[in-house]
This record gives structure tokens, sequence and C-alpha cells, in this order.
């Protein structure tokens, strides 16, 4: 039973959810909407880039550690981060984000690397615009962040916040678990996805970030360009 049907029972919340097994440790993803996940593992709940629109987050478990890409209203909310932080969550934001927290936070830059607990790492990575239209929308210059998350020292997971592919992407080694977005005309095509999963060659691949713009993204038709790349797992995001 995961945290949060023994905080809720089963029949009181119903996200999308995956239990699954990687390299001999055992973790739990759970779906809320955009780009807004939580990561279950050993009695631990993290958050990523918590918005109160899309999910209760007053009525979730509380937090041992959230992950902040950025600072735009669609990944950095005040109002989330309250509603599920204590004392004792260790909280991690990228630079133009951790300028406006009121609280102790890590404040992460492409490239750094902090040990919020002993047995788990997270590695932040570049992530910015590369199209020549896109560049407005996430400089690289402000220093946004994706991360990698290091599980028992077993388990990798890359949470790409939004970005296009980089050098820095392509550079990522060793991944198990990708999350990548397709969010046009903000960050990444299908086809750009396909290459990001294609140079990285995650066992398994979760596109998020999609569904909350004017132009849709075709999960269905990226999943088959992956066909043979590795398992794409498409789950509700709404």
């Amino acid at each position: 039973m995961s945290i949060f049907e023994r905080f809720f029972g089963k029949k009181v919340v119903d996200y999308p959810s995956d239990e699954l097994e990687i390299n001999g440790e055992k973790l739990k993803f759970s779906f809320f909407a955009h780009a807004s996940v939580a990561i279950e593992y050993k009695g631990r709940v993290i958050y990523v880039d918590p918005v109160v629109g899309n999910a209760e987050y007053s009525r979730l478990p509380k937090a041992d550690m959230i992950l902040v890409t950025h600072s735009h209203y669609d990944h950095f909310d005040m109002m989330a981060i309250e509603a599920v932080r204590t004392p004792e969550t260790r909280i991690l934001l990228d630079k133009t984000s951790a300028e406006g927290f009121q609280g102790d936070c890590f404040t992460m830059l492409p490239g750094s690397k902090a040990e919020p607990f002993a047995d788990i790492c997270v590695e932040a990575v570049a992530a910015y615009n590369t199209s020549e239209h896109q560049l407005q929308f996430h400089p690289k210059e402000r220093e946004d962040c994706g991360y990698v998350v290091t599980l028992g020292g077993k388990v990798r997971i890359y949470l790409s916040g939004d970005t296009e592919p980089t050098d820095e992407l392509r550079a990522l080694k060793d991944i198990d678990i990708a999350f990548i977005c397709v969010n046009q005309p903000y960050t990444m095509t299908p086809q750009q996805a396909k290459e990001a999963v294609e140079a990285i060659k995650p066992k398994i691949y979760y596109p998020y970030h999609y569904g909350q713009v004017d132009e849709p993204t075709d999960v269905e038709a990226l999943s088959r360009m992956l066909e043979g790349v590795c398992d794409v797992r498409i789950r509700p995001l709404a």
C-alpha cells in the first residue's frame, strides 16, 4: 500500500499512478497534471513542480522533498509548496525561484549536485530553448534546471523541466526513467522528444508537460515513433 493510500484510503483520491521495481528498488509515480508529479521511495514523498491547479495538495501527504525546475507559474507555486512542506522538507529550487522563495532551500544551478538524504542524490541539468523562435521562453542565461534524481545509488530518474534537446541533455548517461516534456510551442516537438530519448536511451520514458496549450501533442504518434527504442508509458495528465 502506498503512502497516498494510507493517508487517504483508496477511495478518497484516485490520481493515475505506476508502481514498479527497477534495479532492485521499488518506487511509485503519481501523475497529477502538466509537469506536476510525485515520486514515492522508501516511505518518502518527492513532489516535482507542485502547482495548486494540478492537484489537491492540501489533501496530499506532506513532502519529504520538493523539486522546482523554474519560476514559471505552471512550475513554481508557493501555495502548493506551503500546502505540503514541513520544517523538515528539503526544498530544491532553480536560481530564479530561489530568489523569490521565503524560507530555507537548496539553490540549484546547472551542473550542481545536492544530497538532501543519504540515499538520494539530485543533479541539476541545464534546461533551455535552442530554436531561434523560442529562445525567449526559456533562455539559457536564466539557468533553469532539469534534474537527475538518483535513488539508493541504483535508479536514475531524469525530469526534464522545460527544455529542448541540448548538449547537456544528450550527455546524460545511465538514465533508467525519463520524464521529457512535449509541449508546443514552448518546449519540444514530438520529433525533438524522439531525438532526446534516442540520445539518452532510458529504459522507460514518460511523456509529460503537455495538454494545457492550444496546440495538442499527439503522444500516441510519439509512442509509435519510439517503438523498439524504449518502453513508452503514456499516462493521463489532467
